[in-house]
């Protein structure tokens, strides 16, 4: 069918929702626009005037084509190198959608969309769509062909998964700010003992090199531990081998509202720091060094530092 303006309108009032909720529930910016695009296509094919709401059409179909992208994606990670860890994005980017609440911010952020990994496509669409978007379980039922009460329990579930992590702390801009600077010194300082302070004595590092740039595979665990390797990955020299730009700088950051470090190489970000905080320090380290993971939040910070 050919696409009216008016459709086309209709369409484009509803993307930031879709790649919002989109990207919540895949943890990769590029899949969520690919599944966005695709809504659109079905959108143009459709019998709009048999359509009553575009927007919960739209959104069913685009949290189907979601769930159909996720269960596959389920089996792919089981033979992915190492960690699998979501695609950090620069606090401002739209796709991260509406953060004027705490649990909005939460369920953007890197800690909250990694546990997510955990749950089941039906768990993970049930619990964005009522934690972040404030869906009522019954068009939530409605847009996963559920009955109400299943939606109900199947969110229950998906809030005991989530709630078996850390407690985390939500931070505003300007404090996520300031932890980054602070952990950025400790980590420049030379000396374990600053980043020993500022980590959990049970903290966890992560990193996700997705097979194409040298990364470690298994997690670092322990406070301790993990400052020593940051020390040795903060030495003067220590991964410039590995960046054919020859050399990088660092910066603090806030990436998905919360505190990071971002390693740039010329002109492109060549990996994330994400800090994972509670009210006891910082409990985790999500390092993203995959490049095909890093292209969005290199082209905001190149517009954001012109």
């Amino acid at each position: 069918m050919v696409v009216s303006g008016a459709d086309v309108e209709v369409f484009e009032r509803s993307r930031p929702r879709l790649e919002a909720i989109a990207y919540r529930l895949l943890g990769s910016a590029s899949d969520a626009e690919d599944a966005v695009q695709d809504t659109f296509l079905r959108w143009q094919a459709a019998d709009r005037d048999r359509v009553e709401i575009p927007e919960a059409w739209l959104t069913k179909v685009l949290t189907n084509l979601c769930l159909n992208q996720l269960t596959s994606a389920r089996a792919r990670r089981e033979t992915y190198i190492g960690p699998w860890l979501p695609e950090p994005m620069l606090t401002g980017d739209p796709m991260l959608g509406p953060a004027e609440t705490a649990e909005q911010r939460d369920s953007v952020s890197i800690a909250v969309l990694t546990l997510m990994e955990r749950l089941t496509p039906n768990e993970r669409a049930v619990y964005v769509l009522r934690e972040a978007f404030g869906y009522p379980h019954a068009e939530i039922a409605g847009i996963l062909d559920l009955t109400e009460p299943n939606c109900q329990q199947i969110h229950r579930r998906a809030r005991q998964h989530m709630s078996a992590g850390r407690v985390r702390t939500t931070t505003d801009a300007a404090a996520a700010r300031r932890i980054a600077d602070e952990f950025l010194a400790a980590a420049l300082s030379g000396e374990v003992e600053p980043l020993v302070r500022l980590l959990t004595a049970d903290a966890v590092g992560l990193t996700d090199g997705g097979g194409e740039v040298p990364a470690r595979t298994t997690p670092i665990l322990g406070g301790l531990q993990l400052a020593r390797v940051l020390r040795g990955i903060f030495r003067p020299g220590a991964v410039d081998r590995f960046l054919p730009e020859g050399g990088f700088s660092l910066h603090a950051a806030v990436v998905n509202g919360g505190p990071a470090i971002l390693a740039v190489a010329g002109n492109r970000v060549a990996g994330a720091i994400c800090l994972e905080t509670t009210a006891d320090g910082i409990a985790a380290l999500h390092i993203q060094a995959s490049p095909s993971k890093l292209g969005r939040l290199t082209r905001d910070w190149a517009a954001a530092t012109e």
